[in-house]
């Protein structure tokens, strides 16, 4: 896996079937987002939203906003306005007295046709460890203002969503995609990224950052590691730690146990050939090391995941689901 922060953000965090709405509203309006969902991007079309979590934000026309979950949070025409709507888990859009609210259209929901703000909005389910613990990074909200957005994509998205050709899901998780990938380069670019951010690019943190990540079946010490990077093993370590917030062999460990926890999904998978893939001798030291830190055995991480899994596909009906795809 490349070790580029982006690339690694989005490498398990691609939309497969994920959520997609147009929403018209006519101020005043409350939207209340409690869908537990990882992440979601929302941009304005027309008209003004505010994004309300401990503050408000608002958002204008081209403005595009990146949220992190599951805490919820609310949209709305300003900070003031009760709520009318709640979002639940599996996308379910219900008026505050658990009412189910009616479509537009396809992939559309609101009050009328030609209300004074339009929104358009797309969750991500993500279920990849790698993705969970690369998404840790971003802070609860990132938002790019309409000077910097791609317009292309979001007109696309507009026109995509309307229609109903073969397909259609597929075009619209790669736009969504698209548009999240502008936003969050934009982002890490920036001074408000953070140090961490940088790290992959460190003259003595990256070629390590490298070496971890494509290889994590190799047996790394520290020693090997500033080796290879052509620095002492202190200057090495003091590095690293200042720039990723853990030491090297901490990470190694979180990193190995995030790809295992991908792997061990995969039903032929055996445990002693995921220990061997993340850089374990045995499964037995693999099950120790998961224990460990996680809390539970691999085998019942196994069993916990595909029950979650199967839960998911089954309780999933497109037929009730009104926020989403119709």
């Amino acid at each position: 896996m490349d070790v580029d922060t982006l690339t690694g953000l989005l490498d398990g965090t691609r939309a497969r079937g994920a959520f997609l709405l147009r929403t018209v509203v006519e101020p005043p309006f409350a939207l209340r987002i409690q869908d537990e969902a990882p992440l979601t991007l929302v941009t304005v079309i027309r008209g003004t939203a505010q994004v309300i979590r401990e503050s408000a934000v608002e958002l204008k026309p081209g403005d595009v906003a990146v949220i992190r979950g599951p805490e919820p949070y609310t949209v709305a025409d300003a900070p003031g306005t009760p709520w009318q709507t709640i979002i639940h888990p599996g996308q379910v859009c219900t008026t505050v007295d658990g009412v189910p609210r009616e479509q537009l259209g396809v992939r559309s929901w609101g009050d009328r046709v030609d209300g004074g703000t339009e929104m358009l909005t797309g969750t991500y389910q993500l279920r990849s460890e790698v993705s969970r613990r690369l998404l840790g990074v971003l802070p609860a909200m990132v938002v790019q203002p309409a000077a910097a957005t791609d317009r292309t994509l979001v007109g696309l998205l507009v026109t995509e969503m309307a229609g109903t050709a073969p397909g259609q899901e597929l075009v619209l998780d790669r736009l969504l995609d698209l548009l999240l990938v502008s936003v969050l380069r934009a982002w890490l670019a920036s001074p408000s990224a953070g140090s961490r951010q940088h790290a992959p690019h460190d003259p003595v943190v990256g070629p390590a950052l490298r070496l971890l990540h494509t290889a994590p079946e190799e047996q790394w010490t520290v020693a090997a590691l500033a080796a290879k990077a052509g620095v002492s093993r202190s200057a090495l370590a003091r590095r690293f730690t200042d720039l990723v917030g853990e030491p090297p062999m901490a990470y190694l460990t979180g990193w190995r146990l995030a790809l295992a926890a991908d792997l061990l999904r995969e039903p032929d998978a055996t445990i002693g050939a995921v220990a061997r893939r993340v850089g374990y001798g045995s499964a037995f030291a693999l099950s120790a090391a998961f224990k460990r830190e996680r809390g539970q055995s691999p085998q019942e991480y196994r069993r916990e995941t595909a029950a979650g899994q199967e839960k998911h596909f089954t309780t999933y009906d497109p037929s009730v689901v009104l926020l989403g795809q119709a």
